[in-house]
């Protein structure tokens, strides 16, 4: 199962403090926007997300159709099939994509611990 680009998206409270600190750690900003709360910042292929406020804890991130640089990918798994496989091993999907569309989508996951896993779509 191929379920597309990593990433970390952290649940962060001060965006530009958090910006200004991976810029640091020699990240630049790849993507987003700082009016709208959130950055995407690359380091090589290592990427993260900076989000303030906008969800409760720090969450895992798939991207099926795309690669380290968002571009689309001839060939991946779709999302509705990652869902399809993961359901039938006995995860729970929270929401759920719905099957009969194509395109984007997304749903998440969530860890024994509790962490949540994104499988997100945007191609």
């Amino acid at each position: 199962m191929k379920l597309g680009v990593f990433s970390v998206s952290l649940n962060v409270k001060d965006l530009k403090a958090s910006k200004s600190f991976y810029e640091k750690l020699g990240f630049t900003v790849f993507g987003g926007d700082m009016s709208q709360n959130y950055l995407i910042m690359k380091n090589d292929s290592a990427i993260i997300g900076l989000f303030q406020r906008m969800f409760e804890k720090n969450i895992l991130t798939f991207n099926p159709g795309w690669d380290e640089n968002a571009h689309k990918l001839e060939n991946f798994d779709d999302v509705r099939d990652i869902q399809k496989r993961l359901k039938s091993k006995g995860l729970k999907i929270e929401p759920e994509v719905e099957e009969n569309n194509s395109g984007p989508g997304s749903f998440m996951v969530f860890d024994p611990d509790g962490n949540p896993i994104l499988i997100d779509q945007h191609v």
